[in-house]
Parts: C-alpha cells; structure tokens; sequence
C-alpha cells in the first residue's frame, strides 16, 4: 500500500517519539508499504524513519531543486541526508526555487500518487499556503482517504 504524510515541522522532541508509537501501531498491519514524504523535519521524517524501520519502501517528493541548500537546516542535514540517501526514489515539483507554491505542488504531487495519507496534525488551521491543513483539505477534496495522527499528550513548538 502506499501511504502519504503530511504534517507539523515543529513537534517537540518528546511529540516525536508519541508520533513515531503511533506511526508504527498505524503502518505495522501493511505489510509491503511504501511511504511517501517530502522529508521536511519534524513530522516527514519520523514517518520516514518509521516506514524503514519496518522495512518498507521510501519515496522522497522535494518542493524544489534548491529544497535541501535553500530550507534544511544545517543542524538537520545529518538526519535530512541519511534519509534521502535511503530513499528508493527521489522526484522534484517542477520548481527552481522552494516557497509557498512549491510546497503544496509537491503536496499535490505526494497526495496524486498515494491510496492514503496520513496527517500528523493538530487540527488547526495552515500557518502558511501548503501547510498540513491544506494538505488535508486538498486530499479530503479528491476524496482521499485521511488518517488524522495527533496523540495525546503531543504539542508543536
């Protein structure tokens, strides 16, 4: 099955790891998923490292060529790199630059290409165009199936 993310870049360290528990307790009945993530920090890449973890299939969809130079933070470069190195497949929205309009065409591009999505979201509406509400929005409107994951207990910074 394939299986989408979206969701908040800025979880707290201890929402990581409540994300990740129910990551895996969600993933873990599909047997062969493989997990489709833009690998933004935060949200993306627990769900990437939890679909390796349970050693399904990783696909990377990045808003644009200059995505990892323009907007991954040295400080989750290492993180951001060893994911996208395990990643099978690694496709770009036809974007030179990142930005608003950038991420939610690669959004649209990760929710075209999935059975589901799951969203790591707190309900609130997007901070920015292309935020996790819009994604849901958008993947609600094309009648996508949608997986709300917020655990007790998780909060943004």
């Amino acid at each position: 099955m394939r299986i989408g993310v979206s969701g908040h870049t800025n979880i707290t360290p201890p929402t990581s790891d409540l994300v990740a528990r129910a990551l895996r307790d969600l993933l873990a009945p599909h047997a062969d998923v493989t997990g489709v993530t833009c690998l933004a920090r935060g949200a993306d890449q627990v769900f990437a490292q939890v679909v390796l973890d349970l050693g399904g299939r990783v696909e990377v969809v990045l808003p644009a060529r200059d995505y990892r130079a323009a907007k991954v933070r040295p400080d989750d470069l290492a993180v951001f790199d060893g994911l996208l190195g395990r990643a099978a497949v690694v496709r770009y929205a036809p974007f030179a630059t990142s930005g608003d309009a950038a991420y939610m065409a690669a959004s649209e591009l990760l929710v075209g290409s999935v059975e589901r999505l799951v969203a790591v979201w707190d309900g609130r509406p997007a901070s920015g165009h292309g935020g996790t509400a819009d994604v849901v929005t958008h993947a609600r409107a094309v009648g996508l199936p949608v997986d709300v994951v917020w655990p007790d207990g998780a909060a943004r910074d």
